[in-house]
């Protein structure tokens, strides 16, 4: 049987390339990654930043198009794993019947979500304080990375961080999440009274900012009329919005193997596509 596809799918702000230990460890265990970038993406970081207008106005349908067009490409329906935006696509992608099973890790919020703590604000006001940025693409400093992203890191692992993987990120999809309550067919909207569908994990860094745990508890208890399928949430103390980057990425990805391993018709599922 074919190794089971494993498609990674990043945030606002990260490049595709930050998933690389991650993709070596899913190698290892048997599985076939890969993480694409956003449309608009260059394939590295410095050339990202270097042709940032590539993602100006990209927004939340398109990224999920660009997705589900590459899930076409393959030769069975993948595991989705995302982070903060990239959970969203992750949930879309799943809810669409385009995934076996997905990870969620501190996914942004889908539409329905009414918790809106100040951190979530703040982190988000570098590109919503200003309405030109939807259109255009907004970098962070390394000051608003380390309120965002490395709040629970030393100032210098954030430092590092930030110099390594950050690229210019779309307003667009920024403020498509902070309207979707007011928008009749928002995209940021993820169908959780599905009948069936595939597993889904949400994971929470307790102490993380853009997109602290009540949000992401909110979500989980948003699936709870949804019966006949998996939903699960597991929260990480004392880690912040970098986890899936930072030095402790390694216990966010065991654990994410583990529970892919106590799923084992994920696997099988990925036979009948």
């Amino acid at each position: 049987m074919a190794a089971t596809p494993v498609v990674f799918i990043h945030g606002l702000w990260i490049h595709s390339a930050s998933w690389a230990p991650w993709l070596d460890l899913f190698t290892e265990h048997g599985y076939r990654p890969a993480a694409p970038g956003w449309p608009g993406d260059a394939a590295t970081v410095a050339q990202t930043r270097a042709a940032a207008a590539a993602l100006d106005d990209v927004g939340i349908e398109q990224i999920c198009h660009h997705y589900a067009d590459y899930i076409d490409t393959l030769d069975s329906k993948p595991i989705v794993i995302g982070h903060s935006f990239g959970g969203l696509i992750a949930q879309e992608l799943l809810a669409n019947n385009l995934a076996v099973a997905a990870v969620a890790i501190d996914p942004a919020p889908i539409k329905g979500v009414k918790t809106l703590p100040f951190s979530q604000l703040r982190s988000g006001f570098p590109v919503l304080g200003n309405p030109a940025n939807k259109k255009r693409t907004v970098a962070l400093t390394a000051k608003q990375f380390r309120y965002s992203f490395g709040n629970a890191l030393t100032a210098q692992e954030s430092d590092a961080l930030f110099e390594a993987w950050t690229i210019p990120g779309p307003g667009r999809p920024l403020f498509e999440d902070a309207t979707a309550n007011f928008s009749r067919n928002s995209p940021a909207k993820v169908n959780t009274h599905q009948a069936v569908r595939g597993p889904l994990l949400l994971i929470s860094g307790s102490d993380d900012h853009t997109v602290p745990k009540a949000v992401t508890l909110e979500v989980a208890k948003m699936y709870e009329d949804s019966p006949g399928s998996i939903t699960e949430y597991r929260e990480f103390a004392d880690r912040g919005h970098s986890l899936t980057i930072d030095a402790g990425w390694r216990t966010i990805a065991d654990a994410t193997l583990e529970w892919l391993a106590s799923h084992p018709a994920i696997r099988e599922d990925t036979r009948a596509y």
